[in-house]
């Protein structure tokens, strides 16, 4: 299967971050993000207003300066960078939680990163939210993914900034770690909640081959698409084989 064109900001995966990609279609700035923060009136966990910064020097507890100061060090023009403040944006409770909780454990953790900050980190990188029934979450739970994608009664959401950038040159396997909620529950508040109360390693996120949403990855026979194993095995109790997004410190 040939691969497609690459995205524009246009693809469905973008659609939370959409109010902000289209104010923003002339190009991002800095001061253009503080105007977003300001008018959403971004937060830390501890009351600092978040303010988007051109990167410092290296802060080895990004987070807990984070916590302490609300500053965020963001490249407007690195896609990575943009995507990180365009989901705090999108989730400012689920994105000042993750903060939280990092800023909490680190002065635990005696220079070495537990489960639970391995958690935040692939959430934050790689986290989506899966919107459905009890029946959507237990499709997915076994890796029943023909029976879960050719039946489309749900939706994602993803928020893991290093999987949008990874979305604008897709390929099949492009995986999220996810957290479920029911249909018409706010879903920055569920995630922010489960992150506190539920979340303790990342073997609690399943995985998701989010490119078998109908009409995410463009071209084929859908049927003939799901039926590919590299990326779609249905072996209960397991996920793809897909690329895993790597771990990163900070952002």
């Amino acid at each position: 299967m040939g691969r497609p064109p690459i995205f524009s900001f246009d693809h469905p995966i973008f659609d939370t971050l959409r109010p902000w990609l289209e104010r923003g279609r002339e190009g991002f700035s800095l001061s253009l993000l503080n105007l977003f923060s300001k008018e959403k009136d971004l937060r830390t966990e501890s009351g600092k207003a978040i303010t988007f910064v051109a990167p410092k020097p290296a802060n080895p507890y990004y987070e807990i300066h984070l916590f302490e100061s609300g500053e965020v060090s963001t490249r407007p023009d690195n896609k990575h960078d943009l995507f990180n403040a365009l989901v705090w944006l999108a989730f400012p409770k689920t994105k000042a939680r993750i903060n939280a909780l990092h800023a909490r454990e680190i002065p635990r953790e005696g220079g070495k990163r537990g489960r639970l900050r391995d958690m935040l980190t692939i959430f934050d990188e790689g986290g989506a939210v899966v919107v459905g029934n009890e029946e959507v979450e237990a499709l997915v739970r076994r890796g029943h993914w023909k029976e879960l994608f050719l039946d489309s009664r749900f939706r994602i959401d993803v928020l893991g900034h290093a999987v949008l950038e990874q979305a604008l040159d897709p390929y099949p396997g492009i995986t999220c770690k996810v957290i479920f909620a029911r249909p018409g529950s706010d879903l920055d508040a569920r995630c922010a909640s489960w992150l506190a109360t539920e979340g303790q390693s990342p073997r609690d996120l399943p995985p998701v081959p989010i490119m078998g949403y109908p009409g995410w990855y463009p071209g084929g026979d859908a049927a003939d698409f799901l039926a590919d194993r590299r990326y779609f095995r249905e072996t209960p109790g397991s996920g793809p084989p897909a690329r895993r997004t790597p771990l990163r410190g900070g952002a």
